[in-house]
């Protein structure tokens, strides 16, 4: 590895930990280049590149992190959706349901005793929301579609 992919990787990582720590903020793509002492368009390619994920992806996925660790602990969706950063109810609402399967009112309704009996180190990695993986892509002859159905 070249010494500047070391530091562009030390930049990113920069910008990662702001992420994580100001997830509540209000922050977008072109803050968070600033971090990485990046233009956005090439933040976002070496982010993605890096961890898989857009730059504001990760943001909403450390979100809805907090969020549900926020209902489990009983607070209202309103209140766990502000609390996160998020300004809108129904977007955080598709987004929550999208990351972790089902609404954040039944995420928020039903028990949590596993969790909330494990090591919180634990706790947050058996809770961490997951993106599904992409559909398979339909071919002409829908092979991608069969290999898929399995």
């Amino acid at each position: 590895m070249t010494p500047e992919e070391l530091a562009n990787l030390a930049h990113l990582r920069r910008a990662k930990d702001a992420i994580d720590r100001d997830y509540a903020l209000p922050l977008d793509v072109p803050t968070i280049a600033q971090k990485a002492f990046m233009s956005p368009a090439h933040f976002s390619r070496k982010f993605r590149a890096a961890y898989g994920e857009s730059p504001y992806g990760y943001l909403m996925t450390r979100r809805i992190e907090r969020a549900a660790a926020l209902l489990r602990a009983g607070a209202s969706v309103t209140d766990a959706c502000m609390a996160v950063g998020c300004t809108s109810l129904g977007s955080f609402s598709s987004r929550f349901t999208e990351l972790m399967g089902e609404s954040p009112s039944a995420y928020r309704g039903r028990a949590h005793d596993a969790v909330e009996a494990m090591p919180a180190c634990f706790a947050r990695f058996a809770t961490r929301p997951l993106r599904s993986p992409a559909e398979p892509k339909s071919s002409r002859n829908g092979e991608a579609l069969r290999q898929g159905a399995g």
